[in-house]
């Protein structure tokens, strides 16, 4: 897509844990001069469990609103939520160009084996993901497809 923005830039990072989302998204951070928002480690940092969905929810929330304040204002902006659900994505995109702002999606599809091996070595989950936990959620994530990625812009 070619469209002229007169906003910022929204780029979503997409995947599994262990797929690299964190490391990609600080890449992204350091060289697009970006706002990084990433819920673990607002939870993190208020002394909250990880596990706690309805805290990661309003974490989340409060990350969007920022991040559309920022947009208008024309800053780019890194989101790293996973997003396994098109509804999460699509929410994001069309809020995002609603405000004028591009839209990238970074989809970091991993195999289940490296996932678990990255997730053993950074050793940082209580309690520790398993091969069970990553066959369910990859059940669950809905990945996306040839028809969802040209809603979005090109990453190029």
């Amino acid at each position: 897509m070619n469209r002229k923005y007169e906003a910022g830039k929204l780029i979503i990072v997409c995947g599994l844990p262990g797929s690299g989302k964190t490391t990609h998204a600080k890449q992204l951070e350091q060289e697009l001069r970006a706002v990084r928002l990433c819920p673990d480690e607002w939870i993190t940092a208020l002394g909250a469990g990880l596990w706690q969905s309805d805290f990661r929810a309003r974490i989340e929330q409060l990350q969007w609103k920022l991040a559309q304040d920022l947009l208008a204002l024309g800053h780019t902006i890194v989101i790293e939520w996973g997003t396994w659900a098109r509804s999460e994505r699509d929410t994001l995109r069309e809020g995002a160009r609603a405000l004028g702002a591009a839209v990238e999606l970074h989809f970091l599809d991993v195999p289940l084996d490296v996932l678990l091996d990255r997730i053993r070595l950074r050793n940082r989950e209580h309690p520790p993901i398993t091969l069970d936990d990553l066959m369910n959620w990859d059940g669950q994530f809905q990945r996306p497809g040839a028809e969802e990625m040209p809603l979005f812009d090109s990453t190029l």
